[in-house]
This record gives structure tokens, sequence and C-alpha cells, in this order.
């Protein structure tokens, strides 16, 4: 997972060094240690500036449900029991992957599945030649559905050990359970898709909902993956630019769901870095891009169509990835249903009453070694359902922008990007003829940043990441968060590993304002020792 678009370093890059990325809890203390000129054999083990998850007090169980070696392309399969001394209702659950790993080692992507779904999915760092280890936390409370009953266990982290990549990625995957009383709003099943087969670059399944379902939210944990140009998605030109990953229409890109051929859904996918990217693992040994290590799933809300799918029968889902080349692989896009029930009716009936998608925008013209983007797209869908306490009807409306400059020089020796994607979705809900109510979410997604390889053979990157979300119209107030990334590493890239000369400054802050709290930290680093912001 190293191409950046540099055709002159991608074998160099292929060698360099790299390092561990971990989440740890905020406010984790190290000792102090001197920042070396460059970067050695080892260095700090990763940290987020992330929030920890909140765990309740009182007693828990913890029962462990992976404990393996990832060295090649076998999945580690399981059988998951729920804790007889824990039984639910549970208030909170909490799965933490632990690994380690030394040597030599690429990135990885990787997924975990119970009973099917796929709950989290996960990118590894890259070992220091001295080794790491790293930690991460997901609060999983709203799978406490398919948790209730034992479920198989599926989990593979592909991965490749040889004479030249040592490093064996050694996981263990627990999930705690602290019983109380499980909190309002959520779920009531988690339903995998049956019969899902891939098509290219989509997910083809039948679901099946509960007659009486009367709310129901899609999850899809789409990446683009697998180290050709659709890992750099965004870093795509149109065909005919002189440039190393040339696509039919450019960078634009769409993650789409339909029910029964119908379009329910539209969404724009996070533009994930992993820590190989952009030609320059250096920059993410000890602070890793935003969401590398917790893959969060792209979320539709599909109940406009809960009446037409309660029938008891089969449909159609199809989850597909727009913009990306006919017949091209490099996505990855598994998919569940979260479904809320009426528990006063076996059925509910109802329909879909509109689904009506925006034109859409997608230009990407190059003039030179520049390449100007813009896209555009929108969708809303309406429905109701009859329910024990009323018609519910729910709108929902969908926007997607992106907006990109991509300039490179000749033989790509500097090349540049500024870009940002916006996904904005209002839910309006109204039971019977109550006052209606309103949640918008807006997400907004930045990146700006440029690789050089100077004359002396020393690559360069800076780079700034964001990933902003505001919630508005839920009780309490708006909700903000923050979570932004700077960083500039270098190394030679004509020398053996032991001479790169690495050098990093890279610093990470995340905000999060609710209506009761504020959450405000800043981590930094240099040449992979922890720092005073």
């Amino acid at each position: 997972m190293h191409r950046f678009g540099l055709r002159t370093v991608v074998a160099l890059v292929v060698a360099a060094t790299a390092t561990t990325i971990m989440a740890a809890p905020a406010g984790a203390a190290r000792p102090a240690t001197p920042v070396p000129p460059t970067f050695g054999t080892d260095w700090d083990d990763p940290v987020t500036a992330a929030p920890p998850v909140q765990r309740p007090p009182g007693r828990s169980c913890t029962t462990r449900i992976v404990d393996t070696e990832f060295r090649d392309f076998t999945p580690f399969t399981g059988t998951f029991t729920p804790p007889a001394a824990c039984r639910g209702p549970w208030r909170t659950v909490v799965l933490t992957l632990h690994g380690a790993v030394a040597g030599r080692q690429y990135d990885r992507l990787g997924y975990l599945e119970i009973g099917g779904v796929t709950i989290f999915k996960h990118s590894t760092p890259q070992p220091s030649p001295d080794g790491i280890e790293w930690t991460v936390d997901k609060d999983v409370t709203a799978y406490a559905p398919l948790l209730s009953t034992p479920q198989p266990v599926e989990m593979l982290i592909g991965n490749v050990v040889d004479d030249t990549y040592t490093g064996i990625l050694d996981v263990t995957v627990d999930l705690t359970f602290y019983p109380g009383r499980a909190p309002a709003g959520g779920p009531d099943r988690v339903i995998a898709l049956t019969g899902r087969h891939g098509e290219g670059t989509s997910l083809v399944g039948d679901l099946t909902v509960p007659r009486n379902s009367e709310r129901l939210v899609a999850e899809v944990h789409a990446t683009g993956s697998g180290g050709g140009c659709e890992e750099y998605w965004y870093l795509t030109t149109p065909a005919g630019a002189d440039y190393s990953c040339p696509t039919e229409a450019g960078p634009y890109r769409e993650v789409q769901i339909r029910i029964d051929g119908t379009l329910a859904g539209v969404a724009a996918p996070f533009p994930h870095v992993y820590t190989g990217g952009w030609s320059n693992p250096f920059l993410w040994y000890t602070v890793p891009a935003p969401r590398a290590f917790d893959i969060q799933p792209i979320r539709y809300d599909l109940t406009p169509f809960a009446g037409r799918l309660t029938d008891g029968r089969a449909h159609r889902v199809e989850v597909s990835v727009l913009g990306v080349p006919a017949g091209q692989p490099g996505w990855d896009v598994p998919t569940a249903v979260l479904a809320w029930q009426d528990p006063h009716r076996r059925q509910v009936t109802g329909a879909l009453t509109a689904a009506t998608p925006g034109p859409l925008t997608n230009t990407s013209a190059a003039d030179g070694r520049t390449v100007t983007t813009t896209g555009r797209h929108g969708l809303t869908t309406s429905g109701y359902v009859d329910t024990s306490h009323g018609r519910v009807t729910t709108t929902v409306t969908r926007a997607v922008t992106n907006d990109s400059v991509h300039t490179w020089t000749e033989g790509e020796s500097h090349d540049a990007l500024d870009a940002t994607w916006t996904d904005t979705d209002t839910v309006t809900t109204r039971t019977g003829h109550g006052t209606p109510t309103t949640v918008t979410t807006q997400r907004r997604y930045g990146m700006d940043g440029a690789t050089t390889l100077a004359p002396d053979a020393r690559l360069t990157t800076t780079i700034t990441l964001t990933d902003a979300a505001v919630v508005t119209g839920r009780p309490g107030g708006p909700v903000r968060l923050t979570d932004t990334y700077t960083g500039e590493a270098s190394y030679l890239t004509n020398v053996p590993r032991p001479e790169r000369q690495g050098r990093a400054t890279t610093r990470e802050r995340y905000t999060l304002l609710t209506p009761h709290n504020r959450y405000d930290r800043t981590v930094a680093t240099e040449q992979g020792r922890a720092v005073r912001p």
C-alpha cells in the first residue's frame, strides 16, 4: 500500500522502512525520550488524539474470540459464545484488538466477521525492526442483538511472510461485556445479506427483514485497496492525461446502494490513507491518518423502503462504486442492515412514495499536467409505515460533492493534490399529524498534500488531512467533530534501509464538542518520539 504515483520511486518505496501504528488511550503517559536526528531501529508505539472508549463502572466479563498469527491469506475461524457470567442485556460492549509485529512488513487490511456480519475493519501498522505493539478499542454495543447468541467468527488480515517481508502479525481480539440496562435507541436485529457475491467492485445479496421492521439502516465498510490505483482513487486521472493511474472518467467515486434495482442511497467514500500511503511510511509511524485503524462504515437510512421490505420475501440489494472502470477490481464493500422492530405488531405495512435522484455531475478535465475535478450528486427518498403508534413518514435527502485539483511534473517527481469531499444527509420523520423532526449530518473530508523527489534523491511529503462532521437537530443541541492530521516526512531513496536518514514531524488534533462535554487533545511527534504539542 505504498504507491502515490511517483514512477521514479515506486520500487524504492516498497523497500522503505516502516513502523507501527497503535490507537493508544488518551492521556497515556510515556517517559521522556530524547528526539534523535533521524529514525533509528525503534521508536514510540503509535498514539492517536482520539478520545478513549467510555467504559461504565461495575463488573464486566471478557471473552477472547481471536488469538492467532497472520502469516498468509488463511482466515482465522472460531465460535463466539456469550459469557454465562454476564448475560444480557448489556449497557456497553467493547471490542479490543491487540497486535504485535516486528521486522519488515507492508501495511495490511483486514476484517472481523461475527455471524457473517463485518463488525470491524482494520489496517495495520508497519513494524520497526525492533518490533511494535498496538491496541484499538471500539464500541460495538449496536451489535448486541447479534452477540446474544453463539455465532461463527472469521477474521483475516492477509499477509505475506518470506525472506524479505518477515513481519508476522500476532493478533488477539477480545469482547468485554458490561451488564445493565441496554441503551435506548439501539437496533433489535443485525442482518447479514445472504447469497452474497461480488460482481467486479459490486456486492449483490438477498435481504430479508423482520416483518415488523419500522426502521432500517445499512452499513457498508467500503475500502479501495489492494495496492493498485483504486487504493489511491483520488489521484486517478481521465484517459489521455500523462499520469500513471488513468481511468475512464477520473477520480470521482460514489458508493451507491440499490434495492430491487431502485437507487436507495448515495455516499462519498472516505479517502483512507494507510500506513504506507503517499509514498512515505515515515509519516505514519507514530501518528496514523484519521480512521486508519477503525475503518468506519458508511451508513444509509433505508427507512423509506421499510414498507416495501416487510412482505416476508427476500429482496435484492446491490452495493457498487460509481467511477471505477468496468471490470477493474480494488474495492471491498461488505454490507449489513440494522433493523428496529415494532414490538406490538407482527407486521407493519407501508409504501415507498418517492425515490428521486438528482442530476449527476462528474467532470474531470485535464490541462497539461493538471486535472480539475467537480462531482455532484443527490437523492431524495420518502416512504411510510403504519405502526402501532401511528403512520410514520420518513424522508431522506442526501447530497455528495467532490472538488479537487491534481498537479504533477514530468516523471511525477512532484505530485500534489488539493481535494475536498462533502456528504450531507437530512432525515425528516413525522408520526401521524405530529410535528416533524429533522436531523442533519454534514460531513467534510479534506486532503491537501504533495510529494517531491529532489535531485539529491530525498523524497519529501507534506500533507494535511481533515475528517469533520456536524450533527444538528438532535435533542440537546449540535455535535461537532474535527480530526486534523498534519505531517512532513523525508528520506533518501537511493541507499540501503539503515541509511535512509528518515525524518518526520507529525501532529494530530481531535476536538469533539457536545451539548454537555468538550474534548480537545493534540499529540505530536518528531522522528517517531512523542514531543510536547
